[in-house]
């Protein structure tokens, strides 16, 4: 993906699930107009899910996922499906494919999918080659309760009604939320604190910085920008305070200690953690701190899987943060990319990064998750708030 592309992660996430074979890769090709995803006869042809990205006109910015089949067998063939089943928290709008007589795994798997509360579209495909097809649409909408759209991918009959019922299937909040909410206005100064340090390479602004700028402009703010070192200077050449001061976390104190009165103050992180997750549990979950003996497991979760990099912020400065106040015997584990435990039991608290890389589905997912099990879970952003001792004069209110 280039730089002047819409990031993945801020797509709507669209994705096929079907058995071997019932067209899901001929489908995706027949959406997005162009030999996206390997199609053959021989089953179980796509092993890894394929993440393809799109516009879609009325749709917009989206991303595609091709997966394996739900019915694949062998020790492999249960690998695939387990990678099929992660796609499920990423997915947005699922499209699942009937095209056999026995409809009983697509209809589990569309309850499955149900219960997530994802809309479901049900698709008969092969209306080239079947001669059933109308009774296989009668079952699915007895059993399943859904309107099937019979198509041909091969022949691409039938696809626009798909696109129109994707239109339709868009959840309410789609492109809803913003960045920075409700706290700035057309015109307002902002200013972006924005170290550049070894997270950002050469020539480089990291993801949130970019985007957060992006919307700023958007919003038709006036947007001063300056490295931590610089933060006097930038102060100084103002006329009047900033409304607000967006910085890295990393840098919180540094610049609380510094700011103007009347100027409010958050962070990146923060931010993102309002756009992406739950910010309202990742600050209820920061007081779990508190109880965490030198015999308690952390959990830092972070979305980006580079290699380690001296004084990373996730692997590096939380762990050091937390261990100067818990002790040195304070068990931190961390994973990264899409691993993220199913029991997470063994944990007394879980750190998500800003996750940038992630959809706002598949945050809200590890958020639910760590919900059921009683587990509380915070955010880089708040945590370092949190630890610094400002995280009470920080502003929180990013909501639209």
């Amino acid at each position: 993906m280039s730089l002047t592309d819409t990031p993945r992660a801020n797509r709507l996430h669209i994705s096929i699930f079907g058995k071997r074979n019932s067209g899901k890769s001929s489908l995706i090709n027949a959406l997005t107009r162009q030999e996206t995803a390997l199609v053959s006869d021989v089953a179980g042809t796509t092993a890894d899910p394929v993440y393809k990205s799109m516009e879609i006109y009325g749709i917009g910015p989206c991303v595609f996922i091709d997966t394996a089949g739900f019915d694949d067998v062998g020790e492999l063939g249960q690998m695939r499906v387990d990678k099929t089943k992660k796609v499920i928290d990423k997915t947005d709008i699922a499209l699942v494919i009937f095209s056999g007589e026995d409809i009983s795994e697509e209809i589990s798997w569309t309850e499955t999918l149900r219960r997530q509360k994802i809309p479901v579209i049900a698709v008969v495909n092969k209306a080239d080659i079947l001669t059933n097809t109308a009774e296989i649409a009668a079952k699915v909408q007895k059993a399943g309760k859904l309107s099937p759209i019979v198509v041909s991918a091969k022949e691409k009959t039938g696809i626009e009604k798909i696109r129109e019922e994707l239109i339709r299937q868009l959840p309410e909040d789609y492109e809803a939320k913003s960045i920075t909410g409700g706290l700035v206005n057309n015109g307002d100064l902002i200013l972006l604190v924005m170290p550049q340090d070894i997270q950002a390479p050469k020539g480089r602004l990291i993801l949130p910085q970019v985007q957060t700028l992006r919307e700023l402009l958007d919003k038709k703010c006036v947007v001063l920008s300056a490295t931590t070192d610089k933060l006097d200077e930038a102060l100084s050449c103002l006329k009047e305070p900033p409304k607000l001061i967006i910085t890295d976390s990393q840098v919180f104190k540094t610049v609380y200690e510094k700011k103007p009165k009347a100027s409010k103050l958050t962070s990146f992180s923060v931010l993102f953690a309002n756009y992406k997750g739950d910010l309202p549990y990742y600050v209820e979950s920061a007081s779990a701190i508190d109880r965490l003996t030198e015999k308690s497991k952390v959990l830092i979760a972070e979305a980006c899987t580079h290699a380690p990099l001296a004084e990373d912020i996730g692997r590096e400065k939380l762990p050091r943060m937390l261990r100067k106040k818990v002790g040195e015997a304070l068990t931190v584990d961390m994973v990264s990319g899409s691993d993220f435990p199913e029991d997470l039991s063994p944990y007394d608290l879980i750190i998500q990064c800003g996750a940038c890389m992630f959809n706002r589905k598949y945050v809200l997912s590890r958020v639910e998750r760590a919900r059921a099990q009683g587990i509380p879970m915070s955010n880089y952003g708040v945590v370092i708030a949190y630890l610094s001792g400002i995280l009470d004069k920080i502003d929180l209110n990013c909501a639209d």
